[in-house]
């Protein structure tokens, strides 16, 4: 265990006027409170302490962080408050402190969701002030140094949560040997056979090559020093097994197939050193072509900076290069704790920093703070992850090809990154080998299979669910392109229909001059646009010929009691049943019926109305169809029933939602829904359903095979954007495969 007078003499060492005064009041305070506590290994609690501090000194940081090491764990583990350290200590240790405490006394019921709450406290004292990470890094770190010393679930929990969380945040700031060896230990007690096989690998590696390291050093720096550089440094090493583990995975690599095991530092003088030291390699030594990344012009966001390349070196050896100079080394070795922000930054009598924070800091603040605001614990525990430190997913197509995509990737991103085409007629996908949703989420090592149709065409809701803006991008295309296919027929004979009634000729170049007016680049957007019901096929007769006055569709007594003619936009005369009532304001008498069809506009007159049996909501592109006798049936564009009247343009009306309208009633629409055949799944659809305010009209059941069971539900909704968070919601549920709409 370390001794008090030689934690004093580190400090000394790189800072010589240090207040020794606080360092050893600091000591007896914290041995005092821990008094006669032991640690799992059986030695005195205080020596945790004192070791945490050591190794924050080997990052030359100042004494209030060094004493804030030592008493990093009083108020959490003894009798010490917050209140006596800001009297000891003052009120900038009591903070930090006090930001290193867990909370206690929780009223949680998970320990996810206590772990999610402290980890938030965490941040959010990390965003306040940067020590408490180094700090918080450091303890980690020595924990996991002794951590042979607890129980296996414990050892398990903790370097899963060390892999997850601290090893990576100590990447993003920048302290990549911190970083290193807490995956290690983390690596040796997750996967401890994986662990010992990589590593008797290594070891067996460096027998058989033993030298070669010193070898390239040696012809490294002797070419360096020939060509000017003579105070070039040159320090090789072997990869860490973690490291080599990591690729092995993320690139279905055996051993023998790596090539790069082996990697080199050159330590140069200055910026322009850095870019000699590379032509100079690369003159001598054929370079790996794709290994080169500039990070000087272009930093990382934790501030690394360095170059970077491979090459086809000494004794034929493929190596990689890092050449940098001496600040960027020590940035890269030791992060945000090499900054000015500790070097050369001003502080106050009190010891606070004044000078400007690092780039990586700057970073992590504000995204903490976007991260702390709203969710759950557990969502909290999920987006930190998330956002913070699991940038990418690697997955592999069945012939072995990588695919790296972004975290919360799904097959469709898989398929988009493979092949534009193989996305677009993306059906289904098999990870692993099994049948899975397209919803999906990718984890490291999946294997994807796509699986494909070539009449398929991407639905627009697809935009919702992938995270790559490729996808995004193609699926829009795709959408748009399919739009206009569907929907170009329909506004076109829609239009021949109202010019017709006008007693106007349509036409497409008739449409070219007003389509300015119009908001519209082509005729065939246009045409599409009033097939979807974007825009009204009166706005284009206006805009042809402005001069025009139109009628809506009209309805008078045919002279039959109880019967009404109605005249169609195309001039077409039916008889529909209906009674009269009495005009506002002692004019004409209306037609009155008991159907209420909400904010529909396109018809005059209380005509009888009703929907097709599959519903229509608000906000779907919808369509009138008259019937003889029986008055107008609304239909989705989407319903294959309209196929029927594909040859009886008479028949067809352009009606449209008055989304401006206030909508007092719900509209039905039918969903099938694919589940496990498992107890509790019609518990968590009603509950989904009844949490979005939607109601269920009706519900029929079939088991479809052993494991799944189809479910047809008649929802009644507000309007589409109701239907579509329902839909949503019920994709997320684990325990539901497949959820669409039904249009016949």
């Amino acid at each position: 265990m370390m001794r008090q007078y030689e934690l004093v003499e580190r400090v000394q060492q790189y800072k010589p006027d240090a207040n020794e005064a606080l360092l050893n009041k600091a000591y007896v305070y914290a041995m005092q409170k821990h008094g006669q506590q032991k640690r799992a290994s059986g030695d005195p609690y205080i020596s945790h302490p004192l070791e945490v501090a050591a190794i924050l000194t080997d990052m030359h940081l100042d004494e209030s962080t060094i004493a804030v090491a030592l008493l990093h764990d009083t108020i959490e583990d003894t009798t010490a408050t917050r209140a006596e350290i800001d009297e000891l200590f003052g009120e900038d240790i009591g903070r930090l402190v006090e930001g290193l405490t867990k909370i206690k006394k929780l009223d949680l019921v998970t320990k996810k969701a206590k772990q999610a709450e402290n980890l938030r406290k965490l941040l959010l004292a990390i965003s306040d002030d940067v020590r408490v990470l180094l700090v918080k890094l450091a303890d980690r770190l020595h924990n996991m140094r002794t951590l042979d010393h607890m129980s296996a679930d414990k050892r398990a929990r903790i370097s899963e949560e060390t892999m997850e969380i601290y090893a990576p945040l100590a990447g993003r700031m920048g302290m990549q040997d911190m970083r290193e060896e807490l995956e290690e230990l983390s690596f040796r007690h997750m996967n401890p056979e994986a662990y010992e096989t990589v590593t008797k690998r290594l070891e067996e590696l460096s027998k058989r090559n033993e030298g070669i390291v010193k070898k390239i050093e040696a012809e490294l720096r002797d070419l360096l020093v020939a060509s000017g550089l003579t105070s070039a440094y040159v320090k090789g090493r072997q990869k860490k097994p973690y490291s080599v583990f990591r690729k092995m995975q993320s690139k279905s690599l055996s051993f023998e197939q790596l090539s790069d095991v082996y990697g080199f530092r050159l330590i140069v003088e200055d910026i322009p050193s850095c870019y000699r030291a590379l032509g100079i390699v690369h003159t001598r030594w054929r370079v790996v072509p794709g290994r080169f990344k500039d990070y000087i012009s272009t930093p990382k966001q934790n501030d690394y900076r360095s170059l970077h390349t491979t090459i086809v070196g000494p004794s034929s050896q493929r190596i990689e290069l890092q050449i940098r100079t001496k600040r960027m080394h020590e940035i890269a070795e030791f992060g945000i704790a090499a900054h000015t922000l500790y070097k050369d930054g001003a502080t106050n009598a009190d010891g606070d920093i004044l000078s400007r924070e690092s780039n990586a800091y700057s970073w992590l603040r504000h995204t903490i703070e976007a991260l702390a605001e709203g969710d759950s614990p557990e969502e909290f525990l999920e987006h930190t992850k998330l956002e913070l430190f699991q940038d990418q997913v690697f997955c592999f197509t069945p012939k072995g090809k990588l695919i790296a995509l972004p975290r919360g990737a799904t097959p469709i991103d898989f398929a988009y990154a493979v092949h534009t085409n193989i996305g677009d007629t993306t059906v289904g996908a098999k990870i692993n080998g099994r049948i899975m949703p397209l919803v999906t989420r990718l984890a490291n090592g999946d294997e994807v299979e796509i699986i494909r149709s070539g009449v398929q065409v991407p639905p627009a809701a697809w935009e919702e669910i992938v995270v790559t803006g490729k996808a995004r991008a193609a699926i829009r295309r795709a959408t748009r392109m399919a739009i206009r296919k569907q929907y170009a027929g329909l506004g076109h004979r829609i239009l021949e229909r109202t010019f017709d009634r006008a007693g106007k000729i349509f036409s497409r170049e008739a449409m070219k001059p007003a389509l300015h007016r119009l908001g519209q680049k082509d005729v065939e957007d246009a045409i599409a646009a009033v097939g979807r019901g974007e825009m009204s096929s009166l706005d284009v007769l206006r805009a042809v010929y402005p001069d025009h006055q139109d009628e809506r569709v009209t309805v008078k007594p045919s002279g039959d009691d109880g019967w009404f003619n109605v005249r169609s936009a195309a001039g077409m005369i039916f008889k529909i049943p209906g009674k009269t009532k009495p005009g506002l304001d002692g004019g004409h008498p209306e037609v009155d019926t008991d159907v209420d069809i909400g904010p529909i506009r396109g018809l005059s007159g209380n005509v009888d109305v009703k929907f097709a049996s599959t519903g229509a909501v608000p906000g779907d592109r919808i369509v009138g169809i008259m019937d003889q006798g029986k008055g107008i049936t609304i239909y989705p564009i989407q319903s294959p029933s309209l196929q029927r009247f594909d040859d009886q343009p008479d028949r067809w009306i352009d009606v449209r939602w008055d989304l401006d309208e206030a909508n007092k009633s719900r509209f039905m629409a039918r969903i099938m829904v694919n589940g496990l055949n498992e107890p509790g799944t019609l518990a968590k659809v009603a509950q989904t359903v009844a949490g979005l305010d939607v109601n269920i009209r009706l519900l029929n059941t079939v088991r479809v095979a052993a494991d799944f069971t189809e479910m047809m539900l008649e929802v009644e909704v507000w309007d589409l954007r109701q239907l579509n968070q329902l839909l949503a919601q019920m994709k997320d549920l684990d325990c539901i495969a497949t959820v669409r709409r039904l249009y016949e």
